[in-house]
């Protein structure tokens, strides 16, 4: 059915329908969902009258962070969750997707207007709602926050099985394919940071940078912290934070190098890697190797998001090694700390620092650069005290309410 003046008249103004990849759990009394994904889901509900949301429904015991909706202070009177059934493997994609696609068609004729999250290949409803939505002749938006398909190209050199890599070989070239067909079609995409932004406008009739957080404004150091920050790192050890998976993509490999990099340079210092992933014991056995046991520690995943934001307020820099093109959120969690960004250049950094210069830069995948970047820092440590503020100042931008609220206002103004 194509969209026509009957069928607007019928669709409520201010109600939105989304795709969200972020997967459901069952749970007694409803479903389960990340936490983060909830704070989305509720701010979404502040700007618009009316949300359905699409989600993978996966089964099982749910990740760590994962809390019942029904607690999460999402108005539920207003947000309808949809459970779609995750078929990564293309043998499970084939049999859902004719039943699937009717499924999501339905859902677009009771929205006014559509955002999807696209990223993928088989499995990727919001690929397959962009589709049907342009088949019907609707406008609608496509939101990413990394460009998969050169993630998936770096697998297939880094995965750690033959059978990884082969897939990815297989999938990511389809893939891009994929993403820019869709991109093409989108009224407007909405990419989360100059990264994305840079990687994907090309294609897109309109393109915005947008983000995607979930600080809030008491999240921020406040300014007595910062100040008692900027004296402290005048002196004593270096103290060095990454959060993030630890995974090929993040630079596990470079990362630990540059550790190994200051050791060797005789500089006084400790260093943290928050997260777990499937590099983890392999980054614990090269720290065991490397003699780093004083020097590093792995503690895998943590919960508590009070010590998430503790360890990053406390740190005097994030260091960080990514390879593959992506907007990554732990760079604007460490500006918002007061802690400045240290690692290889790309748009997204370049972006996040350009007002201030909370931040250094050095060339990707020149470890030795980075070393010399750090081992400036650490023997200046009033020009670290300097960085310090203007990192700082460069997160003052950034909170949920406001980056959720453009988001809307920019899904208003093209839809």
């Amino acid at each position: 059915m194509k969209y026509n003046e009957r069928t607007e008249m019928s669709i409520p103004s201010n109600s939105l329908l989304l795709y969200a990849p972020v997967p459901i759990y069952p749970g007694k009394g409803g479903y389960l969902l990340e936490d983060q994904a909830c704070n989305g889901l509720r701010l979404w509900a502040e700007n618009f009258d009316r949300v359905i949301v699409m989600h993978p429904l996966e089964h099982g015991a749910a990740p760590p962070s994962w809390i019942p909706v029904q607690s999460s202070g999402i108005d539920l009177s207003r947000v309808e969750m949809v459970a779609l059934p995750t078929t990564y493997r293309p043998d499970q994609f084939l049999i859902h997707y004719w039943s699937v696609r009717k499924q999501i068609a339905q859902l677009i004729d009771r929205a006014h207007y559509l955002s999807f999250s696209i990223g993928g290949l088989f499995g990727d409803w919001g690929s397959v709602a962009a589709i049907e939505a342009h088949r019907k002749g609707r406008r609608f938006a496509v939101w990413t926050d990394r460009v998969e398909s050169e993630v998936v190209r770096h697998q297939a050199q880094t995965a750690q099985s033959a059978k990884a890599r082969l897939r990815a070989s297989l999938y990511h070239r389809p893939m891009a394919m994929l993403e820019r067909a869709i991109i093409r079609r989108a009224t407007v995409g909405l990419f989360h940071g100059a990264e994305t932004h840079a990687a994907y406008a090309p294609y897109a009739k309109a393109a915005e940078i947008v983000h995607d957080i979930h600080l809030r404004e008491q999240d921020r150091i406040p300014a007595d912290e910062l100040n008692r920050k900027l004296h402290r790192v005048l002196d004593g050890p270096l103290n060095i934070c990454y959060l993030g998976r630890a995974d090929a993509m993040k630079g596990t490999d470079d990362w630990i190098e540059v550790m190994a990099g200051l050791k060797s340079a005789g500089i006084d210092f400790h260093a943290t890697w928050l997260g777990e992933g499937e590099r983890l014991q392999t980054m614990k056995a090269a720290v065991g190797r490397l003699g780093l046991g004083k020097q590093i520690t792995l503690p895998g995943f943590v919960r508590d998001r009070t010590a998430i934001l503790k360890a990053l307020r406390e740190a005097h820099l994030f260091v960080f090694c990514h390879k593959t093109p992506e907007s990554p959120r732990n760079l604007i969690e460490a500006l918002v700390s007061g802690t400045p960004i240290i690692g290889y250049d790309s748009p997204f950094p370049q972006d996040l620092i350009s007002a201030n210069g909370g931040g250094l830069l050095s060339p990707k995948d020149d470890v030795k650069a980075l070393v010399s970047s750090l081992v400036g820092l650490a023997g200046d440590r009033k020009r670290l005290s300097n960085l310090i503020g203007q990192a700082a100042l460069d997160g003052s931008a950034f909170n949920d309410v406001e980056v959720f609220r453009h988001r809307s206002e920019v899904i208003r103004t093209y839809l």
